[in-house]
């Protein structure tokens, strides 16, 4: 370590570099470890509810460490809770190594369970540090406000959407893992590979995102109207997506459609790495369209509507028995998946733009606390309709979610840096 304290400080990109390749192993291993669980109890006979139930602390412990993780970071810095979540994953992954398919019911779920909590933890410290930490290392320009938001806007998207693009990645990878080496040798592999990771966190500097003045703990709930409408829309949105794609889209493609593990988990990975490119690219999609600076509340309100009609015609097709349902169901998907990254990218973007460098973690870790309790919401409504309505009504359920998140849209200011350049919001 003391070799380490006297090195050269880092620049501002090799510090964004290192948190997203950190960021990008984590994803993997997130990715993977889904499909993973879902597939391998769902062969053991287990249904879409109690499969559902196995993700059930992993989303609500998400909420609590957004909610405390921000504040951690604020008085201690990104660097600890970014290898806190890190560390955490590797240990949430050699907790399932152990887990035999001659265990009872009951202690199986309840012990996966227990592991999923530990990984919710690990998976919301370390997106609430890497998204924190791009605020806090993008270079201020206080004589040139446009310049520096349209910066802060494509930093943004090329992190959200490579991460998950990797995800899709991921989902595929737990899907060929499962095939190749089972269940349990698959999660000792990620668990080494995500080590290996942490190792290059190593030399980010302690001070990442501390805020000088240590904020109180009712800090936690003092938010900007800005900061609480889009975290209401993104409850929304969030759930939106999760009432189909957690558990009922991967059982309906296997048990309806008559699809292989490995081809269900490579269609969801194909989904999620194309809604990561996608992702990625809004800001040069926005200037191919004629739109060199970043999103206002116009385009947070435009892409929720385009979003709403999509889930609907999906379960309109399916209930009408329009061709053959796999390919309305994977081209509406794909369709979803595009409309879809444009709201979740300019989302991220604009949680960074109603915040400050200084209070960014504690305003992010509120955000994304919303988000989490979305995906808690849509995870459980995505096993509890499928088993009364199947796909149809999950579809119905995500539509009605998304008119809820352009509800909220409506309400939104106009972040305060986009209020003093006047002209970056279309």
């Amino acid at each position: 370590m003391a070799l380490l304290s006297q090195r050269q400080p880092l620049s501002a990109l090799q510090q964004y570099a290192i948190v997203t390749a950190n960021y990008w192993a984590f994803t993997l291993t997130d990715g993977a470890l889904r499909m993973l669980v879902v597939f391998h109890f769902h062969q053991l006979g287990y249904s879409t509810l109690e499969i559902a139930f196995l993700f059930l602390f992993y989303e609500f412990f998400g909420i609590v460490t957004n909610l405390y993780g921000g504040w951690l970071g604020a008085r201690f810095g990104l660097r600890l809770t970014l290898w806190s979540g890190t560390l955490l994953q590797v240990a949430a992954l050699l907790l399932l190594i152990p887990v035999a398919d001659s265990w009872p019911k009951w202690w199986s779920v309840a012990y996966v369970m227990v592991a999923q909590a530990i990984s919710g933890i690990a998976k919301d410290l370390n997106k609430m540090s890497a998204k924190s930490a791009i605020k806090t290392v993008v270079p201020e320009t206080p004589d040139d406000h446009s310049r520096g938001e349209t910066q802060l806007f494509q930093w943004v998207a090329i992190l959200t959407g490579s991460k998950n693009a990797l995800k899709g990645v991921g989902f595929f990878l737990g899907g060929v893992l499962l095939t190749t080496l089972g269940f349990n040798a698959a999660v000792g592999a990620m668990a080494a590979g995500l080590f290996l990771a942490f190792l290059l966190t190593l030399v980010l500097p302690g001070d990442l995102g501390r805020m000088k003045r240590k904020p109180a703990f009712t800090a936690l709930f003092s938010k900007s109207r800005g900061i609480n409408v889009l975290s209401l829309a993104r409850f929304f949105l969030f759930g939106a997506r999760d009432v189909w794609f957690v558990v009922a889209l991967p059982v309906f493609l296997q048990a309806a459609l008559g699809w292989r593990y490995w081809e269900v988990g490579g269609f969801m990975g194909l989904w999620v790495i194309g809604y990561g490119i996608v992702q990625g690219a809004v800001p040069a999609l926005r200037r191919c369209w004629g739109q060199s600076g970043p999103p206002g509340v116009a385009a947070v309100q435009f892409w929720s509507a385009v979003l709403t009609a999509i889930p609907a015609l999906i379960a309109i097709s399916l209930w009408r028995q329009v061709g053959h349902p796999g390919i309305a169901v994977v081209v509406g998907l794909a369709a979803f998946g595009v409309v879809f990254a444009m709201n979740s990218s300019i989302h991220s973007y604009m949680v960074l733009a109603y915040t400050d460098a200084e209070s960014v973690s504690l305003n992010v870790g509120f955000y994304y606390m919303a988000n989490a309790a979305g995906r808690l919401v849509g995870t459980l409504l995505s096993g509890a309709l499928f088993l009364v309505g199947g796909l149809q009504a999950c579809l119905w359920c995500s539509a009605l979610q998304v008119a809820l998140a352009w509800a909220a849209g409506t309400r939104l200011p106009v972040p305060p840096r986009q209020g003093l350049g006047q002209g970056l919001a279309a």
